[in-house]
């Protein structure tokens, strides 16, 4: 499938106005992995020589048991814990070339980043949740913020409740707020760990259709699991043991 959003490659990295629009090719990668290791401080090796594509489209899950490597993926992935060797390529960027604001600003434009503590401003309501990553990045004017922000409330079916705050809402619709925010400035990638961990059952098939709908529109959709039930909605199953990938499957 064609990739259909807009990602914003390494140059002149001050602002958004400095981010040139570029075109992917529909069977160019969003996200390569070459020859990533990392090893924490003490020697605990997370990652061992990791090598993985993922492409527009595609709803993975990540799976394994707890201290295969999971969340340590997904962290490399987006800039967020550095690497002790290889390279992640976003779009054909190596970010690790990318000092701590250039990442910040990068990864606000580029990624959303959904976790299973939701990390909602609790002081801030659910619509100034949503605009504060559009805020950040510059990419609206504060009205058209607000307005698109209400689109993505509406979304994920929790306009009535937009000046609520955090706390007058349920976990799961917490969480349904987390995703709107992490679509806020359109990316092109939607990284999620253990976005489910923390909700019942019902409530996580709502997750997961959510995910499933943004993988149709073309967005690639990578999601850390414990959730073995998940498997049938996937398009691809990765699973991790010992910080190693032992089974790549497509189409399951």
């Amino acid at each position: 499938m064609k990739n259909k959003f807009t990602l914003y490659p390494q140059k002149n990295l001050t602002g958004p106005e400095n981010f040139p629009i570029v075109k992917l090719g529909k069977d160019d990668p969003l996200v390569e992995l070459k020859q990533v290791t990392k090893i924490y401080p003490g020697g605990t090796t997370a990652l061992k020589n990791i090598n993985v594509r993922f492409y527009s489209g595609e709803f993975v899950g990540v799976m394994g048991k707890s201290g295969a490597g999971k969340t340590t993926l997904v962290n490399v992935m987006s800039g967020i814990d550095h690497l002790t060797s290889g390279e992640v390529d976003l779009n054909g960027i190596a970010i690790g070339g990318l000092n701590e604001n250039q990442m910040a600003m990068w990864r606000g434009l580029n990624l959303g980043i959904v976790y299973q503590t939701n990390r909602l401003m609790p002081n801030l309501t659910l619509l100034d949740n949503i605009m504060l990553p559009m805020d950040l990045c510059g990419l609206y004017d504060p009205q058209a913020s607000r307005n698109k922000a209400m689109d993505l409330l509406k979304a994920v079916e929790l306009e009535e409740h937009a000046n609520k705050l955090p706390s007058a809402i349920s976990g799961g619709q917490q969480q349904r707020v987390a995703i709107a925010r992490a679509l806020a400035n359109d990316p092109a990638i939607i990284m999620a760990d253990e976005p489910t961990g923390r909700l019942d059952s019902a409530t996580s098939q709502v997750i997961y259709t959510i995910f499933e709908k943004l993988a149709g529109e073309g967005k690639l959709i990578i999601m850390v699991s414990h959730d073995l039930n998940i498997t049938g909605r996937l398009t691809r199953v990765i699973d991790l043991q010992d910080g190693e990938i032992t089974r790549d499957s497509q189409g399951v």
